[in-house]
């Protein structure tokens, strides 16, 4: 019995290793990509907070040197020999306003780079004078918000786009300021929105109120390895784990279709 007892458990051990060494999991030999985060200071206090909020959250990414993160308020720093070391730049509350550096972003994104921003990055009006860049987010000018921040339900439009296969159909987003546009992405054939206002929030908003109408606030224009997420104002953004998610989600696909190739894809032996 001892003996049986024996072999049936030396057997077991070698079915649970077998079972192990076949789990589908990879461990990075080096860090996987790397990614640069543009953001400034010159600006209202809420996006200030967004701003550090977001550093904060990515850097908690890195956590085992599984990629690397570098950060600036110049992006002069990085004309585009530079540029173009970067898998993916994220604008996190700002764009650039010199000719030279715009310039030099226009040729990265031409050229197969990667762009996540947010919110406020994507604020242009009369004065912004960038027309590329209105053509590159597909939104046109400014037109309205409501205020104040204030949390709101969300509608993932699609469940089988990677950023937002795992999410919900609706789910009710961190307290912001949403922006809404002259020009509906929406009516770009370039464009698929991913998630927008819920109509049951309508009336939106206490102080300005929004009433109706089309209301986008995350989508891609195909034409380039870019997402646009239109929340990004104060210290709360992060504090919505399905946010948080949807957030990963864009960050990992823009880099998945790198023309350097995918860096989540299992390295070749």
């Amino acid at each position: 019995m001892k003996r049986f007892i024996s072999f049936f458990s030396a057997l077991l051990v070698m079915l649970c290793v077998t079972n192990a060494s076949a789990q589908d999991f990879e461990y990075a030999r080096a860090p996987r990509f790397k990614a640069l985060f543009y953001y400034s200071m010159n600006v209202e206090l809420a996006h200030q907070q967004f701003a550090q909020g977001t550093l904060d959250f990515f850097k908690g990414l890195t956590v085992g040197d599984g990629w690397t993160m570098e950060s600036t308020q110049n992006l002069a720093d990085y004309p585009y020999e530079r540029l173009k070391e970067f898998d993916i730049v994220v604008f996190i509350n700002d764009a650039p306003t010199d000719p030279k550096v715009r310039a030099d972003f226009q040729k990265y994104m031409e050229n197969g780079g990667g762009w996540l921003g947010f919110h406020a990055a994507a604020y242009n009006d009369t004065r912004t004078n960038w027309p590329w860049y209105n053509e590159f987010l597909g939104c046109g000018k400014f037109l309205c918000n409501q205020w104040p921040p204030q949390p709101a339900l969300l509608t993932v439009e699609t469940t089988v786009h990677p950023v937002t296969k795992n999410l919900p159909v609706e789910f009710v987003s961190a307290p912001s300021e949403f922006y809404m546009w002259q020009e509906n992405p929406r009516d770009k054939d370039n464009v698929e929105v991913l998630v927008s206002i819920s109509p049951k929030n309508y009336p939106f908003g206490i102080k300005d109120v929004v009433y109706s109408g089309d209301f986008p606030i995350a989508w891609t224009n195909k034409n380039f390895r870019m997402l646009y997420i239109n929340w990004g104002h104060g210290d709360d953004e992060y504090m919505e784990s399905t946010q948080n998610l949807m957030a990963v989600n864009a960050f990992r696909w823009i880099l998945s279709r790198s023309p350097k190739g995918n860096p989540f894809a299992k390295y070749t032996k």
